[in-house]
């Protein structure tokens, strides 16, 4: 039975680039802690190769990824969805995102929740046009806990992504190509392919350092705000409507929110 995450390291464009795989297609490529584990093993090894110049990550099946798996977080108590699965999972992306080598998330499916997350801890994003991206969670009574209510803001403005996060209902590739939560647009997966090709080879000819240091700047711009986002994603689990919003999910029905 293979991994759910792959880890590849390939020799291209005269050099070295890793390639993270999602491989659990068949749960939208829903993240588990399991899952969590073996990409921080996988960032870390990439932290210590220098002679990796970019990576990709990429997924299978039709989402790229749907998210933390709400078998995962459903039943924690608060305590535990801030200390162990919050706290954790932004450990992990800001991980990623630190890494020195340029990272694309070449975006094969629809990127929802912590999907999308995981996309915005790259630092390039390429998407199908069939693809959607959104943040649910306020669907559920939850919210976006691994810091993407931050990140999306510094992305695509403060005004959208309350459009984004409040609504709960996704936008297309199209949609969010112009406003900037992705940088380039595919007709399908041969001209995803192509895309991501011409990036990596590009970031491949680029100084390493210079890039590295490029990153550390604009990682400036992140206020260390994870100890917030743990304290109100375990606030929001502790609601009854949570409660509601992971019990109809679990039974396919629209949810009733009380406000409490």
């Amino acid at each position: 039975m293979e991994p759910e995450i792959l880890f590849a390291r390939k020799e291209q464009f005269g050099t070295v680039c890793a390639e993270i795989v999602l491989n659990r297609p068949d749960k939208g490529n829903a993240l588990t802690m399991q899952m969590l584990r073996q990409l921080n093993s996988m960032v870390a090894e990439i932290e210590a190769d220098r002679d990796v110049r970019a990576v990709a990550i990429r997924a299978r099946g039709r989402f790229f990824c749907t998210g933390g798996d709400i078998q995962e977080w459903g039943e924690l108590s608060p305590h535990e969805m801030g200390r162990d699965w919050i706290l954790y999972g932004i450990s992990v992306l800001e991980r990623l995102a630190a890494l020195p080598q340029p990272v694309i998330a070449a975006i094969s499916g629809h990127a929802l929740g912590g999907g999308l997350e995981l996309a915005m801890a790259a630092d390039l994003r390429v998407a199908v046009k069939a693809a959607k991206f959104g943040s649910p969670e306020v669907t559920l009574g939850i919210i976006s806990g691994w810091t993407g209510i931050h990140r999306l803001a510094e992305l695509i403005g403060v005004a959208r992504a309350h459009h984004l996060m409040l609504l709960g209902s996704p936008i297309t590739a199209e949609v969010a190509m112009n406003w900037g939560l992705i940088t380039g647009l595919a007709d399908d997966m041969a001209d995803l392919d192509r895309q991501l090709d011409a990036w990596l080879e590009r970031l491949c000819s680029n100084a390493p350092a210079a890039m590295a240091l490029t990153k550390g700047i604009l990682a400036t711009m992140h206020a260390d705000l994870r100890q917030h986002d743990a304290s109100a994603a375990a606030q929001a689990l502790s609601t009854e409507d949570c409660k509601e919003g992971v019990q109809a999910f679990r039974e396919k029905r629209k949810p009733v929110f009380r406000n409490r």
